[in-house]
């Protein structure tokens, strides 16, 4: 069951059943990352093999991990301020969009022209790993103050302007991160980028990324969008890996929830087992 990290008290909720219902069963109870879960997706769509590069683009996260097996994570980079989900959610609401913003955005540019506004690629170029997109926000909000009331078309060359310089910013932080996987790993057998969230569904991102392994020589592993936003099969299956490396502790039943969590500190498992003598 995903014990964080998130909302508290729907995390609250979810997991006091799973301990109930491990306790009447008699089964081991397993407290997931759910960030985890989303690391471990491509090894059930594609059998990857590790190590791999992760790209977690989400509501909540923008993040580069590296990973190395289950409960070891590096964490290379995350976001100073918004994650790029929420990036693209307040940029719709500027707009009049309605949520979720991605898809929304993304639907609206297909219309636009995105040399119209030269916004600005935040981190592109600064030799620290990590995204930054409350100044493309800013930006963005300005521009649509200045010309305002928006026609539809200011809201679609808004929209392409926008996820143009996202994914560029995007294009220079994730570079980054494929040459240094190579120098980290450079043993690894056919290398792989794997991207999650829902921000992955883009189509001008995923473009992008595909271009950069495509040049790289990586592998671009993106599991169906049903798997990359949050789901019940991702928190299972991690359960499943952690139960076949034998990452079992008594602790599940004492876990308590956390709206932070984050997954480069999760090496020592969260398992837990039921009552006594009980078989998975």
């Amino acid at each position: 069951a995903p014990a964080g990290p998130g909302l508290v008290g729907g995390l609250i909720v979810g997991l006091m059943t799973a301990k109930a219902i491990a306790a009447a069963a008699n089964k081991p109870l397993i407290a997931i990352n759910h960030l985890e879960g989303h690391a471990l997706t491509a090894r059930l769509t594609d059998g990857l093999n590790f190590p791999y590069l992760l790209l977690l683009v989400s509501g909540g996260h923008t993040q580069i991990l590296a990973v190395r097996g289950v409960g070891d994570y590096q964490r290379w980079a995350t976001t100073i301020d918004d994650a790029l989900g929420e990036a693209f959610d307040k940029t719709a609401k500027m707009l009049g969009l309605p949520y979720p913003g991605g898809p929304n955005v993304e639907k609206a540019a297909q219309a636009g022209n995105a040399s119209r506004f030269a916004f600005p690629r935040p981190m592109k170029g600064s030799a620290q790993p990590d995204f930054s997109f409350s100044g493309l926000k800013t930006a963005v909000r300005q521009a649509a103050t200045a010309i305002a009331p928006l026609s539809d078309q200011d809201v679609a060359d808004i929209c392409a302007s926008f996820q143009v310089a996202v994914a560029d910013a995007l294009a220079d932080r994730v570079s980054r991160a494929l040459t240094r996987f190579r120098e980290t790993f450079p043993d690894a057998r056919n290398p792989a980028l794997v991207v999650a969230g829902g921000v992955a569904a883009n189509r001008t991102i995923k473009a992008m990324l595909e271009r950069l392994c495509a040049e790289a020589d990586f592998s671009f592993i993106a599991p169906p969008l049903k798997l990359c936003t949050d789901n019940a099969a991702m928190i299972a299956w991690a359960g499943v890996e952690r139960l076949r490396a034998g990452m079992a502790q008594e602790n599940g039943f004492d876990f308590v929830p956390r709206s932070r969590w984050p997954l480069d500190s999760i090496s020592t498992p969260m398992v837990g087992s039921g009552r006594r003598g009980a078989k998975a």
